[in-house]
Formats: C-alpha cells, sequence, structure tokens
C-alpha cells in the first residue's frame, strides 16, 4: 500500500492497481454471532446483514467437519476479512459468505 493509498503489485515492469475507496466490489465481514444450528448472523461492510447456514458445509466437506462439534464451532474468529476457526486453518471467503447468505436487512 502507497502513501496515496493505492495498492501496487510490480510484476515484471507491469503494475497493477487498486483503489480501495473506489471498489465497491470488496465485501469482507465486520460483525458476526452464532445463531441456532450452526446459523450465523452476519454484518458486511456495506451494511448488508446477512444469515449464513454453515451445515452444508459441514456435511459435504471434509474440512468443515470439526465444526461439527458446537463447541469448537462457537469459537470462531473474525480475521478482519471473513470468520475463522481453528487459528485460520478452517475459514470461508467473504464473497461465499455474502453471495450465498439471506439477506435479513440492506442498510442504505
Amino acid at each position: 500500500l502507497e502513501k496515496d493509498g493505492k495498492w501496487r503489485n510490480i510484476n515484471n515492469n507491469k503494475t497493477s492497481r487498486i483503489d480501495m475507496a473506489d471498489n465497491n466490489e470488496l465485501k469482507w465481514v465486520i460483525e458476526a454471532k452464532i445463531l441456532e444450528d450452526y446459523k450465523l448472523h452476519l454484518t458486511f461492510n456495506d451494511g448488508k446483514q446477512c444469515i449464513f447456514d454453515c451445515l452444508t458445509l459441514i456435511e459435504q466437506y471434509k474440512i468443515f467437519a470439526p465444526l461439527r462439534d458446537k463447541e469448537i464451532f462457537k469459537c470462531f474468529n473474525l480475521d478482519g476479512w471473513t470468520i475463522s476457526w481453528a487459528n485460520g486453518t478452517i475459514d470461508i471467503a467473504p464473497e461465499y459468505l455474502y453471495e450465498k447468505s439471506t439477506i435479513i436487512n440492506e442498510l442504505k
């Protein structure tokens, strides 16, 4: 991140720029609460509040199997972008959470 707020990635004398202030497509989780039955109440950086059901992931993918233990499921962290468990070894991409959640409130 440069002083002017631009990300620059220099690769083979080519520069890619992302202006974080102008990129309205980046989504990340700013708040999360545990609900019943492996559900999470999530708030995203654009104000949308959603419910995400983790049960499908837990049942379909081995990486999420430890979350079947509700005590482990309750021990999540917000890492600045998304939610994670087990010291970051299990996480769900914020874009996936955003796309697959049920919107309950959209602030404007």
